[in-house]
C-alpha cells in the first residue's frame, strides 16, 4: 500500500477506541491525519503524540453540531492541504428501550444518538464533498455495525442510525463513482473496546460461543479493514459493506 504514502485523512472520533487503531494503521503508512475528539484533551494529545510521522494535528469538535462539523472539516482540509480520505467514527451507544415511561426522555434519546451516529457522518461527508471533488476524488468510510443489521432491543436508535449509514453508503457510492469519490461501509460486530466492555463482561461466555474464530474482535481488526478500503486496491468494491465479526454475522 506504497500508494498511501503522503495521503490525508479525517477521522472523527479518531483518538480512542477504533478511531484510535484507524489513525494508527494509515500514520504507519505515511498518512497525514487529523484526528477529531470532542473533550477528553489530555487522551488526544495523548493519542497524537504516539502516533509515527509528521503533520498530523487534532480537531475537537462535537458533530452532533451542524455548525462544528462544518468548522472541523474545513480545518482539515485548510491544515493538510488536501482531504483524501474521511472516516466517519464517532458514535455513542446510549439506551432507549421499548419500555421507557417518559415520552420526553425517549425523544431526547433518539435525537442524541441519530444526531451523532448519522447525521454527524451524513454532515461531515456532505462538508467534505466539495475539497474531494475540487481535488479530483476522495474516499468515504463509515464504520456501521452488526446492530444495524440484528437490530438493537435496548437501543433501537443506535441499529436504525447504523443500518441507515449502510443505505447512504450505497447512495453516496452510486451517486459519486464517475467522479471518483468511493464510499465504504464497516460493520463490526463485538470489538473490544471501552464503549463496548461494560456490555460484553456480564455475557462474554455467550458472545465467544457464538464466534466462530473464538474470541470478540481487537481494534487492529477493524483498522486492517480500513487500511485495505483508503488504499488504490479497494476502489471497485465501492458501495460495499464489509462485515467484521469474526464468522459471527456474514451477511
Amino acid at each position: 500500500m506504497r500508494e498511501l504514502q503522503g495521503r490525508t485523512a479525517l477521522i472523527t472520533g479518531g483518538t480512542r477506541g477504533i478511531g484510535a487503531a484507524i489513525a494508527r494503521a494509515y500514520a504507519e503508512q505515511g498518512m497525514r491525519l487529523a484526528l477529531n475528539y470532542r473533550a477528553d484533551h489530555a487522551s488526544a494529545r495523548q493519542t497524537l503524540a504516539q502516533l509515527p510521522g509528521e503533520g498530523h494535528c487534532l480537531i475537537p469538535a462535537d458533530i452532533s453540531d451542524p455548525a462544528q462539523t462544518q468548522a472541523m472539516v474545513a480545518q482539515a482540509a485548510q491544515t493538510l492541504g488536501r482531504l483524501d480520505v474521511l472516516v466517519n467514527n464517532a458514535a455513542v451507544y446510549a439506551f432507549q428501550p421499548f419500555h421507557m415511561e417518559r415520552y420526553a426522555e425517549w425523544q431526547d434519546a433518539w435525537k442524541r444518538t441519530l444526531d451523532l451516529n448519522l447525521m454527524g457522518a451524513v454532515n461531515a461527508t456532505y462538508c467534505a464533498l466539495p475539497q474531494m471533488r475540487s481535488q479530483g476524488g476522495g474516499k468515504v468510510i463509515f464504520i456501521g455495525s452488526r446492530g444495524g443489521f440484528r437490530g438493537e432491543t435496548d437501543a433501537p436508535a443506535y441499529a436504525v442510525a447504523k443500518i441507515g449509514l449502510v443505505g447512504f453508503t450505497r447512495s453516496l457510492a452510486r451517486a459519486l463513482a464517475q467522479e471518483r469519490v468511493y464510499a465504504y461501509c464497516i460493520a463490526p460486530g463485538w470489538v473490544e473496546t471501552d464503549m463496548s466492555r461494560a456490555r460484553m463482561e456480564p455475557q462474554m461466555e455467550r458472545i465467544l460461543a457464538e464466534i466462530p474464530f473464538g474470541r470478540v474482535a481487537s481494534v487492529e481488526d477493524v483498522a486492517g479493514v480500513a487500511r485495505f478500503l483508503a488504499s488504490d486496491a479497494a476502489d471497485y468494491l465501492t458501495g460495499i459493506t464489509i462485515t467484521v465479526t469474526g464468522g459471527q454475522a456474514i451477511f
